[in-house]
């Protein structure tokens, strides 16, 4: 029977060994060898400690304020080039006969020479000109030259008295989406926003699309809002030109995942203001003081260089005063905030699985203790 009860007792142990140390689900192993020397991830990890260096060198990286010399450039040399559909008015001094009268009940735009399908207007005496594709000035310099062959030194002056050829989009997240007209004003990516009414409360400030045609195609730009409007940073304008698409995501990717020792692990958003690692934590209400370990809060954040796979940022609070460094430390989008329980906590847990075992283990042998007498 001592041989019933060893073999009884190994097969409790076998069983402890396989099952119980390793609670939840079970996918069997892929070969660890073979994916350990095609995959070794501890070359991909670049661990830092959140010290005050490190977090303004994250800063540094942050937009700030800037000036956009290309865009003030643009500005300054922008002309409006006259489309299909748009209406002149044109005015020819000291010649009233040549000039439309709008009338009590007829609008500018009503009463000017439309720009026809084929980039064309029709005007007395000098016939069809093609003035598609051309500024206001060329089209004056053009009529006033085709003009002097019938007038003196005319003198005349041309204006857009409708803008029908060009527009830009506005859609998604924001107040009002609207199809805005491109004319003599030059319109910039934070002009047109602010024609809508500026962003929805669920806009996605960091990741702006600016969908634009060129000459091999389209062309789409990510611009961060929150760098344009909180930081300054000119360098997110841009000039807009005709069938540019702005659209403003909603912010349902802008979350981070707060797991572990924590009272309430849950998944956060990020709204305008940015989220720190301070405001996380407070948001599941904090660590646990009980098992949590407070020398291992970790944020682990998608690397941008090439051969990284993760930045680890490791916050070292068991000197309660450190904590004040969560407060500075900025979180982006997809970072994951772990908090590690302390090795007392995780050793209780493993004994807190192993104790019915244990129990079993003692309520079969005391049963084979029973049968034996």
């Amino acid at each position: 029977m001592n041989k019933i009860k060893a073999l009884t007792l190994s097969f409790a142990i076998a069983g402890l060994s396989a099952c119980t140390v390793v609670p939840g689900g079970h996918v069997n192993d892929i070969d660890r060898n073979d994916a350990e020397n095609a995959f070794d991830i501890s070359e991909k990890i670049n661990a830092m400690l959140v010290t005050p260096e490190v977090i303004n060198a994250l800063r540094s990286e942050a937009s700030s304020a800037k000036i956009n010399g290309d865009l003030d450039a643009q500005v300054n040399d922008y002309s409006y080039i006259i489309g299909h559909g748009d209406v002149l008015n044109i005015t020819v001094w000291d010649h009233p006969e040549l000039t439309i009268p709008a009338g009590q009940f007829r609008s500018a735009g009503e009463s000017g020479n439309v720009v026809h399908a084929d980039g064309s207007i029709f005007y007395p005496y000098i016939g069809k000109v093609k003035v598609a594709g051309l500024s206001v000035t060329k089209v004056r310099d053009l009529v006033t030259e085709r003009l002097s062959r019938y007038i003196e030194k005319p003198q005349i002056d041309v204006s857009v008295a409708a803008f029908r050829s060009q527009r830009t989009f506005v859609t998604g997240e924001v107040k009002q989406p609207a199809v805005l007209p491109i004319t003599n004003v030059p319109m910039t990516l934070l002009d047109a926003l602010n024609t809508t009414g500026g962003l929805g409360p669920n806009a996605d400030w960091r990741s702006v699309v600016l969908t634009s045609s060129t000459e091999t195609g389209s062309k789409e730009e990510i611009l961060d809002l929150y760098a344009l409007y909180q930081k300054g940073d000119m360098s997110q304008n841009r000039l807009l030109s005709h069938n540019d698409i702005i659209h403003v995501p909603r912010n349902d990717a802008l979350k981070v995942f707060v797991m572990g020792d924590v009272e309430q692990p849950v998944t956060q958003r990020i709204d305008r203001e940015g989220l720190t690692l301070a405001e996380a934590l407070n948001n599941t209400g904090g660590m646990n003081e009980s098992t949590a370990d407070a020398s291992g809060i970790f944020v682990l954040r998608a690397s941008t260089q090439t051969d990284k796979l993760v930045d680890v940022y490791q916050l070292d609070a068991s000197n309660g005063a450190a904590l004040i460094l969560s407060t500075q430390f900025e979180l982006q989008p997809m970072d994951i905030v772990y908090v590690t329980s302390a090795p007392i906590s995780r050793w209780n847990r493993v004994m807190l699985q192993l104790v019915p075992t244990f129990t079993a283990i003692r309520n079969l042998s005391d049963g084979i203790d029973r049968f034996q007498d």
